[in-house]
């Protein structure tokens, strides 16, 4: 049985979730509940979970301090699946959680085709898992660690100290070396962005590339989690690649060196296929590049700030078409494979801050859908290719554009917040919140809120509170009824509550306003009769 965890501070949600899985998945999972965060984390580390579904606002640890926690206490295993339960106002946690790769999210109320799907995937990840978990068998020596982690540190260095060389070489055993060699740097990406587990996908490749007539030397991870590949001959390494095209390594990409002869080359192999490897994300359909298949990049491009600033004051019109062909500017689409990548990645991020982040501060953090989009395009690594990243961009900026549109149109369209008015001047005195009204006349939560604060100049609570005063200053007037009589009839809970939004609003207590009113009435009898 799968080992599940809920995690949610409200007793009932708890409760329910696990009731409607049972019932959907008899017998499928051994649930536990946890009430908090820390609650979680106890029971996670007496007994691990396969998946771990939490909510994210709640006292002491909350969900993303837990998913943070689970994930480097689940190293070196697999860490659980994590299903997010969000709220509308959960915009600004949910973001933060997108670089712990959550694998979904539900919006309360929970909705129950929505959870069993989400469980329905998360089951075959864990499949998948289970199938490349079977053939992991970790045998290295402190030697072959050793030899490894030198040259990781080697890679990662701008430029070979010259004098360290000859030491080093003897340290790999590279005069063990008596061939010609290649370097080849590898990574993966599923086509939902998603990367596999690099200790797998290094045992997946190796094993794989056994039935090879050419000689690996070694293979290990890199600094930045790409596989490298050192051996010989290049031919032999390409034709592998060639039969892997039809395997579950569909998403694999690679970039191939030059050939090297000596301890020199090696580090220069090593930077040629991690450029090649750079280099094919720019072909669609390239998924082996080898160095001397790369063409002159232009490196002298000047940022294209304003075009980006245009780009962001279309949003919301009729001019889709101009959108998509200024975007092709911004990236140089036309001039593609020969842009180089830096400078695509560095466009990339001013779409992030200058577009897409803006959009989500002035129109609201409650378009749950659109963060859904935003979390794998904020980030160009999440893609294949630049032509996957560049749709998906495309793509969320028409969203972006719809939903813009939609809010000005319920600006330009006054009849639902004229009804929302009149519903609040009819209705002041009931329990009323925004929730309500937007049901009431059919508008989108978000949607309402912006419309009505364009049409009454106001934000919902402030224009409640002055309708619920100017109702209760009439009846102040009209008798000598009680405060706690008074602020019952206008819709607030007790006379306390009245009283300090009248004040808030007025700048007196109700009162104080009754005296005065009624005082300055009587000063004006008097001059009347003299």
């Amino acid at each position: 049985m799968r080992k599940l965890l809920i995690v949610d501070d409200e007793k009932n949600i708890r409760l329910g979730l696990k009731t409607m899985i049972e019932r959907e998945f008899p017998e499928r999972y051994d649930i536990r509940t946890a009430i908090h965060g820390e609650d979680a984390l106890t029971q996670y580390n007496s007994e691990r979970a396969d998946i771990v579904i939490t909510d994210i606002r709640m006292p002491v640890i909350d969900g993303i301090e837990l998913i943070k926690r689970l994930t480097k206490e689940a190293e070196p295993e697999p860490k659980p699946i994590f299903i997010i339960l969000s709220g509308y106002d959960d915009f600004a946690y949910a973001k933060a959680a997108i670089k712990y790769q959550v694998k979904d999210y539900l919006l309360k109320p929970i909705r129950r085709d929505e959870l069993f799907e989400s469980l329905r995937k998360s089951e075959i990840t864990l499949q998948a898992q289970a199938e490349l978990a079977e053939r992991v068998a970790v045998s290295d020596t402190y030697r072959e660690e050793l030899r490894i982690n030198l040259l990781k540190e080697w890679f990662r260095q701008d430029k070979p100290a010259a004098d360290s060389i000859s030491d080093l070489a003897s340290k790999i055993g590279f005069e063990q070396m008596t061939s010609p060699f290649t370097v080849a740097v590898l990574n993966y990406k599923s086509e939902s962005g998603d990367s596999m587990n690099k200790d797998e996908f290094k045992l997946l490749v190796e094993r794989m590339l056994q039935p090879i007539n050419g000689v690996l030397d070694i293979s290990f991870l890199d600094s930045e989690s790409k596989l490298v590949l050192i051996g010989s001959p290049a031919w032999q390494f390409e034709e592998w690649f060639r039969q892997a095209g039809g395997r579950e390594l569909d998403g694999l990409r690679m970039g191939v060196s030059s050939e090297g002869n000596k301890i020199e080359d090696l580090f220069h192999c090593y930077k040629q296929a991690s450029e090649a490897l750079q280099s094919s994300f720019l072909y669609s359909n390239c998924r082996m590049l080898r160095h001397e298949d790369i063409r002159e990049k232009r490196r002298d491009l000047k940022l294209p700030d304003e075009e980006i600033r245009k780009l962001g004051n279309m949003l919301g019109t009729d001019r889709e078409r101009e959108v998509q062909e200024l975007l092709k500017q911004i990236f140089r689409t036309e001039d593609l494979p020969d842009v180089d990548i830096h400078y695509l990645k560095l466009v990339g991020k001013r779409m992030n801050e200058q577009v897409l982040d803006e959009v989500f501060r002035i129109y609201g953090e409650e378009s749950i859908e659109v963060l859904k989009l935003y979390r794998k395009v904020g980030n160009m690594d999440n893609f294949r290719s630049f032509h996957d990243y560049y749709r998906s961009l495309e793509l969320l900026l028409l969203s972006v554009n719809d939903y813009i549109r939609g809010i000005r149109s319920a600006y330009s369209e006054h009849s639902e917040i004229k009804s929302a008015v009149a519903y609040i001047e009819e209705n002041y005195y009931k329990a009323l919140n925004m929730a309500v009204v937007s049901n009431y006349v059919g508008l989108n939560y978000s949607y309402f809120s912006e419309a009505f604060k364009a049409h009454t100049g106001e934000s919902f609570v402030l224009f409640l509170k002055k309708v619920r005063i100017r109702k209760g200053k009439e009846l102040l007037l009209e008798g000598n009824q009680k405060m706690q009589e008074i602020g019952g009839a206008v819709g607030f809970e007790n006379s306390k509550q009245f009283s300090r939004v009248f004040k808030e609003l007025e700048g007196i207590s109700p009162q104080e306003y009754r005296i005065k009113v009624r005082s300055d009435a009587g000063q004006g009898q008097v001059s009347n009769r003299e």
